[in-house]
Order: C-alpha cells, then sequence, then structure tokens
C-alpha cells in the first residue's frame, strides 16, 4: 500500500502483535485448523440462498471510493440474493478497530487487512483469518496472480513466516516504486530516457554539472529514503537476498559486500550533491510538490504520486522502472499491493465471501479499477489507457510483475523495522553513520527479531 499509510498501519498497529494473543481472547472456530478442500467450496454464489455478507473497506478515496461502489452494485445485481452490508472507514480508523472486531463474537465477514507482520501477520497468528488456497485453487486466483503478488498476502498458518505458506487474502491493486522524470528537462539536458544505470548516474551528474537538482528527497519523514536505498540497493544485490530480507528470513544478512556497496553509493549521491539542499529536513509532500513545479530533473517515487505529478507537469512527466546494471537486464524494483481483502475465521458465510472477493479481483473488475484511475493489479498491461505517463505506469507494472521482479519494501522485515530502517537512512544520509554502522544497525534489529521468531 502506500507507504504513508503502511508506516501508519506499523504504528496503529503496533500493539496488536502483543494482544492478539492474549489469555482470554476467543479461540478460533474448529473449522479453521484444516482447510476445506477445492472440491467442498461452493463457487455457484447465485445458489447459496439468502446471505447477508458485512465488509469491512478502506475504499474512501476518489477513485478508490467510485470502483468499490460500481463492482458492489454490480455484485448485487448480478447476486440478488447476497445483501451486502459495507462498513467503509479511513485507513486510521479500519487499523483503530479491526482488531477490536476480529476478536468478537460476531465480526465483519470480509475484511481489508494490512499487509505486515503487526496486522495480517497478528491475525493469522491468532487464528482471526481464513486461509484461502482451497478458493484459489477453485477460482484460479494463482493463474490470475503471479507469485510476486500472491506473496504477499501469504503466512505460514503460525503468523511467523511472511512471503511464504497459506494465501490469507487478495488486494485489487498494486504499486512500484520507480523513476519519475521531467522530459522537457532532460531534452534540455540532451538526454533521452536513461537505458541503464550508468546511464542514470550520468544523466545526474550532467543535471549536477547544469544547474539543475539532479534528484528531488524529501526525507523529514525518513520513510522516502527507503524507497531510494531499496533502488540503489536493487541494482547490485540479488532479488532473492532483498525478499529473504524484506520477509525477515532466517540466515539472511544486512552485513554484505553488496548492501555495504549499495549504502556507499547513496552517500555518494550525497557527496556529490545529486540531492535537492536540505534534503534531510524537508517534508515528502513538498518534495513531490517542488518537482511538480519544475524543481527537478527525477524523483524516485512511487505510483501513487502519479495523478498529482500528471496534474502538474502534464506531457513533461514521464516514469521509468529503474534501470538495471546491463541493457536488457531482468526488471527489478520494489513494490506491493494495497491491502489484501480476507475472509475471518468466524465468518458464516465463507463461501459468499470468497464469490464477492473473487468478483471485485476478476479480469472485468480490473477494467473498472483502470476506469475509475486506478493501478489494477493483475491483467495490468492489457488495459487500455492513454499514452503517456499512466501508459508508463501501467506498463512497467505489468511488466515487473510478469517478471517475478517484484521485491517487497525493505520495512516488512521485523514489526519494528520502519523506525529502525528510516532513522538509520536519516544518519547515513546526514554523514552521522558510516555504511558499515548503518548495516550494523540494521542487523542488530533484524538478528534480534529473527531470533526470537522461532
Amino acid at each position: 500500500m502506500n507507504p504513508p499509510l503502511r508506516a501508519l498501519a506499523v504504528l496503529a498497529a503496533s500493539a496488536l502483535a502483543m494482544t492478539a494473543c492474549a489469555p482470554g481472547s476467543s479461540a478460533p472456530p474448529a473449522a479453521t485448523s484444516a482447510q476445506p478442500s477445492a472440491s467442498s467450496v461452493r463457487t455457484d454464489a447465485a445458489a447459496l440462498g439468502n446471505v447477508t455478507l458485512t465488509i469491512w473497506d478502506q475504499e474512501v478515496r476518489g477513485g478508490q471510493a467510485a470502483q468499490m461502489k460500481q463492482l458492489n452494485d454490480a455484485f448485487q445485481a448480478k447476486y440478488p440474493n447476497i445483501k451486502i452490508n459495507r462498513v467503509s472507514r479511513s485507513f486510521d480508523d479500519l487499523n483503530t478497530t479491526l482488531r477490536l472486531a476480529l476478536s468478537g463474537n460476531e465480526p465483519p465477514d470480509i475484511v481489508e487487512a494490512n499487509n505486515g507482520r503487526s496486522s495480517m501477520g497478528a491475525f493469522v497468528k491468532a487464528g482471526q483469518l481464513r486461509p484461502l488456497d482451497a478458493y484459489a485453487e477453485a477460482y484460479g486466483w494463482k493463474k490470475r496472480y503471479p507469485q510476486s503478488v500472491l506473496r504477499y498476502s501469504s503466512y505460514s498458518a503460525d503468523g511467523k513466516t511472511f512471503g511464504d505458506g497459506n494465501l490469507y487474502g487478495l488486494p485489487q491493486v498494486g504499486e512500484v516504486v520507480g523513476v519519475f522524470y521531467n522530459k522537457a528537462k532532460l531534452a534540455k539536458l540532451g538526454l533521452q530516457q536513461p537505458a541503464t544505470w550508468a546511464d542514470f548516474d550520468a544523466a545526474l551528474a550532467k543535471a549536477k554539472t547544469a544547474g539543475e537538482v539532479p534528484m528531488q528527497l524529501g526525507n523529514l519523514d525518513k520513510w522516502p529514503a527507503i524507497h531510494v536505498f531499496g533502488t540503489v540497493q536493487s541494482r547490485g544485490v540479488p532479488a532473492d537476498q532483498i525478499s529473504a530480507l524484506a520477509f525477515g528470513r532466517k540466515g539472511a544478512s544486512w552485513n554484505t559486500p553488496e548492501n555495504t556497496k549499495a549504502a556507499e553509493e547513496l552517500v555518494g549521491w550525497v557527496d556529490k550533491g545529486y540531492f535537492n539542499k536540505g534534503f534531510n529536513g524537508q517534508g515528502y509532500d513538498p518534495a513531490w510538490q517542488a518537482f511538480g513545479k519544475g524543481e527537478g530533473v527525477f524523483l524516485i517515487g512511487g505510483t501513487w504520486l502519479l495523478a498529482d505529478l500528471q496534474k502538474a507537469l502534464g506531457k513533461d512527466l514521464g516514469f521509468m522502472l529503474p534501470p538495471g546494471t546491463a541493457a536488457g537486464a531482468p526488471p527489478v524494483a520494489t513494490g506491493g499491493t494495497g491491502l489484501p481483502f480476507a475472509i475471518t475465521a468466524k465468518s458464516p458465510n465463507p463461501d459468499a465471501a470468497a464469490a464477492y472477493i473473487d468478483f471485485i479481483t476478476n479480469a472485468d473488475a480490473m477494467k473498472v479499477l483502470t476506469t475509475t484511475g486506478n493501478l489494477p493489479v493483475a491483467d495490468t498491461a492489457q488495459q487500455s489507457v492513454p499514452a503517456g505517463p499512466q501508459q508508463d505506469v501501467f506498463t512497467a507494472f505489468g511488466t515487473v510483475t510478469a517478471k517475478d521482479g517484484l521485491v517487497p519494501y525493505l520495512d516488512y522485515a521485523t514489526p519494528t523495522f520502519a523506525d529502525t530502517l528510516g532513522a538509520a537512512l536519516q544518519d547515513l544520509l546526514a554523514k552521522k553513520q558510516t555504511p558499515q554502522e548503518f548495516l550494523a544497525t540494521l542487523e542488530k534489529d533484524y538478528k534480534t527479531f529473527v531470533e526470537s521468531n522461532g
């Protein structure tokens, strides 16, 4: 999801990991101890009788709300026997109330749950969400979604292993961190869209020499530099190693030559003046807004900025996946999904709930998401969108997911890693820590977690 919201989720749900399995909490129903087989689930929603589905979502803004209303109306028109009782809340409100709701005797049937360990991981550990693998087989979800997307909603049954195990939800939308650029400024510098990482570095250097701000960054909020570092890191650290770190796997380590090189390269950008002045004290919003006003040639950011930046820069806005170390190299980029829709363990209507999730994530739903200004997580490259930045974004996400090149956000690694990594990056960029000290800070948090995670 949009990282400001993911960061809030870590804060809002920080107590969840400690309380989800507190003594006296309601035990999950016995039916969740073993998954049903695909042959035992019912996929004919029209034959399920009269059902009321209570659904909690956070699709309250603009195109999010529009697509949800349109799809809900279409679902009820197709299945008049199923009534939707929709409860839409802001992201903050949803996270505040969801833990209590799931621990009660009558939770909603379907909820949007943040993917991270402190939310979905804790819910799985407490037995509050239903594994969806039987439904995935019955509906063909694992053919609809690449594994690089499904793993963001996958946990082991005990909630300890993130990115593998059972499937616990399906998202509608995707997001990827790439490179926005100002086409007019690039042309003025006599440059084309960089084809390799060396070309990108050369473009930063030429922009600096020409008196331009090579790259906008606002890191007052600490998390924006995580995206910048992740982009640099994924040019030299193998994707499987990044995934192992981001998913908190045992045996992985931050203290490697490749990670050291990435940290050194990022510090090198500071030394060369590639960032705007005062970037560590500038907020995230002022940074992308400055880029939208023509201050800066490049901006490393997520696809959730597309609408605002396109409004500001129009045809001068470009977007690309971070270029590889060689032309034609397999694409690798940091990214993820929106909040997945999950079925609660105590729902009395799991078949109807699964039919609903299938409906809002099928091929027709992806078209609705596109027409309402969202980035669909599946069939992205097949959508018809106008040439320009939106098409650039759709093509980029479709390409990187099809090639299994999407790597997780680094702050997924441990329940406290967002704070640890954000603060350590501020210190690294301010030259308060050496690259080696920076990585040692990360390693301490990481090892403490993985050794206690069983």
